[in-house]
């Protein structure tokens, strides 16, 4: 109940009634409630100050959460980029010296991706934590480039080491009859005695004397490109094309066992030793032609030799003495 307020009238000399205006209730309503406000208000903004809101609290809390695991993120990105850089270094100072490659130019592997702005789309968001986003966007997409380069290397890489085994295989790298005694080299390559005209003339491979029916083998990988019978000359022969420029023949055969456009292997029976053509005895007249010019078999003779089983051959060839043909 309101408390009724009098005041002394000193006219009538009277306790008269304190009459209160509408217009007073409500200024004293209002400056009271301004009053509440402003230290609501007050205390609000103390307590702000030293407590945090349970939106901050999550929002802190948010922040934390996203920057560990960027950390980690960051981290991991930085583990791949050390072993792709082992990769690289691998690919550049092994693979490549050893299949004859030029190493991959820094430059090729560090470049980046020119054009407009990839990341334009994050600049103009109005994100928090913008920066570590980009800085790791481009860290991925230049891990991304480099991951790419070293695959296709590593393309080459296999196309190159499938290329040097097929080299490796043209090679004519071993004696083309069985010759383990080391006797059967009768001529060497070089200037030579004629059977026939007794003079010196240019003995263009090597003489293996052997029986008539003695196996002959292709030194290489190739394809049959000549199966020839002449009653003169080479006599039947057989000439193999190896590719990388190398070619073999195989002269005074006595009987073949391929044919022209067939693929022979290294090892493989192509016929056998004979007297055929110009030729003053049973045996195998050999040579070797790289880059369609005849060279010496002799140094091409180390799948089936040791360094000094190689050694007496080289020897034996160098002697100048009659071959047994042409």
């Amino acid at each position: 109940m309101a408390r009724i307020k009098y005041y002394y009238d000193t006219e009538t000399c009277k306790y008269e009634r304190v009459k209160v205006k509408t217009q007073d209730v409500i200024l004293n309503f209002l400056g009271l409630s301004s009053l509440i406000v402003a230290v609501a208000v007050g205390l609000l903004m103390l307590y702000n100050s030293y407590f945090e809101s349970p939106k901050e609290v999550m929002l802190k809390n948010e922040v934390a959460e996203l920057e560990y695991y960027y950390e980690n993120l960051n981290a991991e990105v930085n583990k791949l980029n050390k072993i792709l850089a082992a990769l690289e270094k691998r690919d550049d100072d092994i693979y490549r010296v050893v299949l004859g490659a030029e190493p991959i130019d820094p430059s090729i592997r560090d470049a980046g991706i020119g054009g407009v702005d990839r990341y334009a789309e994050i600049r103009n968001k109005n994100i928090d934590h913008k920066e570590l986003i980009l800085s790791l966007s481009e860290t991925v997409d230049k891990l991304k480039r480099k991951m790419y380069i070293q695959s296709k290397s590593y393309d080459d890489i296999v196309q190159l080491a499938d290329n040097k085994a097929k080299m490796f295989a043209a090679i004519p790298a071993i004696q083309p009859i069985s010759n383990k005694e080391l006797i059967r080299l009768a001529s060497g390559f070089g200037n030579r005695i004629h059977p026939v005209y007794k003079v010196k003339k240019m003995h263009t491979g090597i003489d293996f004397s052997a029986p008539i029916g003695t196996p002959i083998y292709a030194t290489a990988d190739g394809t049959v490109t000549k199966v020839k019978v002449r009653f003169s000359g080479y006599g039947k022969l057989v000439e193999i094309d190896h590719g990388f420029g190398f070619k073999t023949r195989y002269a005074h055969m006595h009987e073949f066992e391929v044919e022209e456009g067939q693929k022979v292997k290294r090892g493989q029976i192509i016929g056998y030793v004979g007297n055929t053509g110009l030729s003053t005895a049973p045996h195998l007249h050999y040579e070797v032609i790289k880059n369609n010019k005849r060279i010496n078999p002799v140094h091409y003779f180390f799948n089936d030799l040791n360094p000094d089983e190689y050694e007496k051959v080289i020897e034996l060839a160098s002697i100048e003495n009659q071959s047994l043909g042409m």
